[in-house]
């Protein structure tokens, strides 16, 4: 069993909190991966700043933009993971676009990543069908292969991730991209319910996610929350930390009361 298979017990719901690698600094990055991890988080994403990211909001995008600027890369980030892993016992998984990792080699990679201490993979503009050749390498370093649904996803596409994933499966809460959001759409229950009926590995839900009480909400029917535009926006509000650490402690208390 590996590190993310051990967080999803029953009846407990995951916090999982995303940061992209270097934004406002590479300091600040591991002075947040341990907060978090210290405040209740289960497993943390650790961004890798690409260029083109699609399926992020502004938030990220900037913070992306900015990384890049600073001249983080996929080597860096890996150098990053594995200076975490020496500091926190909190699985960490990569989320990053594609093409940087194509250009890395996707053996290479997926080889440095499972040295450095990374747990799974999150590519979101690989779709299944086109994952075969990197779900084989990632299969082979010991990573899981964490797919995203959108309530846009077909029955068909339903069934192809929840065979192909490993970990937990990634679901996006609405047809859009990432933020920090006032409310979340009315038909996320029937969402979870939907891909619930087809696979057995834990559902988490992102985008969105701002508040305790949307967490609340959330874990009444999904296995964990993921949490990203509103850490990053924490972050740059307060450079102490001190309001992301009262954040994500709400958010674990919110998960660990949502009866």
């Amino acid at each position: 069993m590996n590190r993310i298979q051990t967080i999803f017990r029953p009846g407990y719901k995951a916090l999982i909190a995303y940061l992209t690698v270097g934004y406002p600094t590479l300091e600040t990055t591991l002075e947040a991966a341990v907060l978090l991890s210290s405040s209740g988080c289960d497993i943390i994403e650790l961004g890798i700043p690409f260029s083109d990211p699609l399926a992020d909001g502004a938030t990220i995008q900037k913070a992306s933009y900015q990384a890049l600027k600073q001249g983080v890369t996929p080597q860096v980030c890996l150098e990053t993971a594995r200076e975490l892993k020496e500091k926190i016992a909190t699985p960490l998984v990569f989320m990053g676009y594609y093409n940087p990792i194509l250009n890395f080699g996707l053996e290479a990679f997926c080889r440095s990543a499972s040295r450095a201490g990374v747990d799974g993979l999150i590519i979101p503009d690989l779709p299944p069908e086109e994952g075969v050749e990197l779900e084989a390498n990632m299969k082979k370093h010991g990573l899981d292969s964490i797919y995203l649904l959108s309530p846009a996803s077909s029955e068909e596409r339903i069934s192809l991730v929840a065979e192909r994933s490993s970990g937990f499966i990634y679901l996006v809460s609405l047809t859009g991209v990432t933020g920090a959001r006032q409310s979340l759409p009315m038909e996320l229950e029937s969402f979870v319910q939907r891909v619930r009926e087809k696979t057995g590995l834990p559902l988490c839900v992102g985008f969105g996610i701002s508040s305790p009480e949307q967490a609340r909400r959330v874990a009444r029917t999904a296995d964990g929350i993921i949490v990203g535009s509103r850490l990053i926006q924490l972050i740059e509000e307060d450079s102490s930390l001190s309001s992301l650490k009262s954040f994500t402690l709400g958010l674990r208390r919110a998960l660990d009361q949502y009866h």
